[in-house]
């Protein structure tokens, strides 16, 4: 028996495929099942053609079996089998593929779908092994060859004892070494775990011996170990069933079952596509946040997979980061793969799903808020923010895609509103959609600046999170209709027809003096149009507001932020008088009026005081 060598660049692949392109030892399993459902499938595809052959589904299956003293796994399948030449043909030459042969040979025909098309999956299986030997009868011969190698090393090929068509690889592990436990393999747990993982949709039954404690019969309380033969995969992924077939039972089963969430799910999305690019999805909109969703760990992605086999568990680039919280599966027989079957290509097709989804999902999101109002303001309230980081990144470019999900609350409706729902509503003569943002509703209820767009009758839109004013800076206006903050400098309210603010000179000089006093605190003083009740505030003008000026400048940072405030003063409130007088009597007065009205403007903003003591000992002396 003289031993064969593999040619030299298949002894240079064959080492880069047991240390480089596999990342996953485990991933060893999903190949040989791979190959083994190819083998099946070509008898099938065979008897498409050929009225001798009659194909019975049940007559055709994968089996494992374990031999724990010889350290020997085993993967057995019914399938079409290897004669001499396609063994030598198909594995002693690296990277040349049976069942791309096959493939080619069948171009199009109806329904030819093999897995494999690669040839390097099979020598997966030197992750693990220290010697493979294949055991094959090809469908119609009678004879048998057995084909065995230990690696870079070479092959022999010689005849073998076999009764049924088909092919059996035989596995003996590796020792164990101290990173390396390779006697799980030989777990039932951890079999059936990896079958589950990457093989549970093949389309034939995966049959293993399964040990389970029973009730030893004639006793009542008697448990006893029974082993029997199980199929150990589901064969009919739910992506591939009818809709009409199916419950939300069905779909909460599959989603506890693949453990994407402990939640129940709001919404499902179960796809089906043909054209020119063809897939089946099933994705599910979570109604919890997970508890690492808003972190550096959180992993996005779908499960993807290609005819049926689990390809990668996280697929980041089927979703947008604005969907991020999207979980399911999607399986397409068009994906163009590398060779380990790990990695995509990143080629048109995944490019084409990708937008699919994209697109899909936003127009589900839009039917939940319109046919279920109630449910889709519990996801808002878990994934809005994410939405909104969605417009504020890059640069805005899914600006006009994200709007319409969006919701805020009002100061009209005391609840939830889309963009859409307040534009409805404007006023004939309102010109800006009126925001105000800040901590919390109660205090922008309390806001001075609201006065005058409330006392119009215009609604105010809150903004209580971080990222909202960020993200309507980006958007700038919807449906032609600026976005306008009620701490705006200039609202667009006060027109030349309607009252205005009686302006002096004196009035001037004491604005003036104020500035001069408070230095470079505020880039300007002057009397306001728009309170009413209240005697200051502060308002802004440029790009960054005074709410972005508190909230960049709490992040980590060596640069400090800082809006361009003005301190406005409500000239008609009697507190005015009183500073008017000081200015007149006493430039003392004057100047503790000026700090304390700034200091009560920077509290009403939220915004810390300078000098805390030094504030209070102000406050003491106007008591005195």
């Amino acid at each position: 028996m003289r031993k064969k060598q593999f040619k030299a660049e298949s002894k240079r692949l064959l080492d880069l495929v047991i240390n480089s392109i596999y990342t996953h030892r485990e991933i060893f399993l999903r190949e040989l099942i791979s190959n083994a459902s190819d083998a099946i499938d070509k008898i099938y595809y065979t008897a498409l053609t050929d009225d001798s052959i009659q194909f019975n589904k049940e007559d055709y299956y994968i089996t494992l079996s374990v031999d724990k003293e010889k350290r020997q796994l085993t993967i057995s399948d019914s399938g079409i089998g290897m004669t001499k030449e396609e063994l030598e043909e198909n594995l002693g030459i690296i990277a040349r593929s049976g069942s791309l042969k096959f493939k080619e040979e069948n171009e199009g025909k109806d329904g030819v779908d093999i897995i494999g098309q690669f040839g390097v999956g099979f020598y997966s299986a030197f992750l693990v092994a220290d010697t493979v030997i294949v055991r094959s009868k090809a469908f119609g011969s009678e004879f048998a060859y057995e084909w065995k190698s230990q690696g870079i090393d070479g092959y022999t090929v010689t005849p073998c004892e076999k009764d049924s068509v088909g092919s059996d690889i035989l596995i003996t592990l590796k020792e164990n070494i101290e990173d390396e436990n390779f006697d799980e393999y030989l777990e039932e747990y951890r079999l059936r775990s990896i079958v589950k993982k990457y093989s549970d949709f093949i389309r034939y039954p995966i049959k293993m011996e399964i040990t389970r404690s029973e009730l030893k019969e004639g006793t009542e309380s008697e448990y006893e170990d029974v082993t029997k033969e199980e199929t150990i995969n589901s064969m009919v992924p739910i992506w591939r069933k009818n809709k009409n077939e199916l419950t939300e039972e069905d779909y909460q089963n599959f989603y506890v079952e693949k453990r994407f969430g402990f939640d129940q799910p709001v919404r499902t999305i179960h796809s089906s596509i043909d054209g020119n690019i063809s897939y089946n999805a099933v994705l599910f909109i979570p109604g919890k946040t997970p508890y690492d969703f808003y972190t550096r760990e959180y992993e996005k992605g779908l499960e993807l997979y290609s005819r049926g086999v689990m390809i990668m568990e996280k697929c980041g680039d089927l979703l947008p980061d604005y969907f991020s919280f999207v979980k399911g599966v999607v399986d397409s027989e068009d994906l163009s793969l590398n060779i380990s079957r790990e990695v995509l290509q990143h080629d048109r097709q995944l490019k084409l799903i990708a937008k699919n989804i994209k697109t899909k999902i936003k127009s589900e999101l839009i039917k939940f808020m319109k046919s279920d109002r109630e449910k889709y303001e519990i996801f808002y309230e878990s994934f809005g923010r994410q939405l909104k980081y969605g417009i504020y990144s890059e640069f805005g470019a899914n600006k006009e895609f994200l709007q319409d999900l969006l919701l805020f609350s009002s100061s009209d409706e005391k609840k939830l509103v889309s963009l859409k729902e307040y534009v409805e509503r404007m006023k004939e003569d309102q010109k800006y959609i009126y925001y105000a943002a800040g901590q919390s509703i109660e205090r922008l209820e309390k806001m001075p600046q609201t006065e005058m767009v409330l006392d119009k009758g215009f609604e105010i839109l809150y903004f209580t999170e971080e990222v909202d004013e960020f993200a309507i800076q980006t958007m700038r206006a919807f449906n032609e209709k600026e976005f306008k903050s009620v701490s705006a400098n200039d609202l667009g309210l006060v027109s030349e027809d309607e009252e205005k603010v009686e302006e002096s000179a004196e009035n001037e000089a004491i604005f003036t003096s104020m500035m001069e006093h408070l230095s470079n605190k505020v880039k300007a003083v002057r009397a306001s149009k728009r309170l009413k009740t209240h005697p200051v505030c502060l308002t802004s003008e440029g790009e960054v507001s005074i709410e972005m000026e508190k909230i960049l400048n709490a992040m980590p940072s060596d640069q400090e932020v800082k809006a361009e405030k003005i301190l406005e003063i409500n000239i008609n409130h009697e507190i005015f008088q009183t500073v008017q007088k000081a200015y007149q009597d006493d430039p003392e007065k004057f100047a503790l009026y000026t700090d304390v009205l700034y200091q009560q403007a920077l509290l009403i903003e939220g915004l810390p005081i300078e000098d805390p003591v030094a504030f209070t000992n102000q406050i003491c002396k106007i008591m005195k």
